[in-house]
């Protein structure tokens, strides 16, 4: 009787430890896509990260698409998200580099990972000991190096002299700062170039119009313009525009929207540099997936590759690519 019981004893065991590996192996990861925005760019990422979730197997939620840019509104809904308790990994794009890090340290801390996209927190350097070193990585563009090299282009658009001017959008955002940045670097190389001006218009289309017709009342020499992001380079083409200084002022843009293309091909713009955003979601998700199934070690930083639009170039078949649509 007591052997009898002590195999069926084993028999369960064996049984529940069986059914416990089948259930092991059919929990899926799941990810969560927490965007900052709702804009062109911010989309691309998101499908980029449907299509490789789609390709890996792994369930994937979706947060709404904010309708402006703020730490305020962004942290009740990475909180939100954090509190359904089936996340694995959080992938997003920091809406400050100061103020999103308690909140995404307190989102670690509760057992998900996180990829940041696009922007960083801190200083962008997750692999010296911090207190934002704990996102498994950054992955987007190399900013800086873009404004390096949007400055050399304009420069050469311009003769390499004359007054330029800085439309952008946040002070605190990484990328921005960033392009800003390397855009005055870059300038630095032309003495006969001078920047008159930045102006930030917190992503109001309608406020960077504003500001860049107001240089251009305080400035009338401008000879070129630097639109930092989507919002930016709206507002400040169609300044230019209204004020009958098209093909006079240049302007040099970031992001290859549809419509900015556009302006482009109608000579309203002259330069946009185009990012990969569906390459930053595909990579978010493919190293996490690598983490979590392989261990991997995630690289702390990703950039991948950017691409300039002019107006010889821009109906070209290898082109098209990199249009945000």
């Amino acid at each position: 009787m007591k052997k009898s019981i002590i195999a069926l004893l084993l028999v369960s065991v064996m049984v529940f430890m069986m059914v416990a590996g089948v259930s092991a192996q059919e929990k899926k990861l799941k990810f969560a896509w927490c965007p900052t925005i709702e804009d062109p760019f911010y989309r691309m990422i998101g499908k980029g990260i449907a299509d490789k979730c789609n390709e890996l197997g792994i369930d994937l939620f979706v947060t709404e698409y904010l309708k402006s840019w703020g730490a305020e509104i962004q942290v009740p809904v990475l909180e939100a998200t954090a509190a359904r308790g089936d996340i694995d990994l959080l992938i997003t794009g920091p809406a400050a580099k100061d103020s999103l890090i308690a909140p995404l340290k307190k989102i670690y801390d509760s057992g998900i990972e996180v990829i940041t996209v696009d922007t960083y927190i801190g200083d962008g350097d997750y692999s010296k000991e911090s207190n934002y070193s704990f996102p498994l990585s950054f992955i987007g563009t190399d900013n800086f190096q873009g404004g390096v090299e949007v400055a050399h282009h304009l420069a050469e658009m311009i003769g390499k002299k004359g007054k330029v001017f800085i439309e952008t959008t946040n002070p605190d955002v990484s990328s921005v700062v960033e392009r800003v940045e390397g855009f005055k670097k870059g300038v630095s190389d032309y003495p006969g170039i001078t920047v008159v001006g930045v102006e930030y218009n917190l992503d109001n289309q309608e406020k960077a119009q504003q500001q860049t017709a107001a240089a251009l009342q305080a400035n009338p020499d401008i000879v070129g313009v630097f639109g930092t992001n989507l919002f930016s380079a709206r507002g400040a083409y169609q300044a230019v525009v209204n004020a009958g200084l098209t093909g006079a002022v240049k302007i040099a843009t970031w992001d290859a929207t549809v419509d900015l293309i556009n302006a482009l091909k109608e000579g309203q713009v002259d330069l946009i540099l185009a990012q990969n955003p569906y390459a930053m979601g595909q990579l978010a998700v493919e190293w996490g997936y690598k983490y979590f199934t392989e261990k991997a070690e995630v690289p702390k930083k990703l950039n991948p590759e950017f691409f300039f639009f002019t107006k010889e170039n821009v109906n070209l078949p290898e082109s098209q690519k990199y249009i945000y649509q």
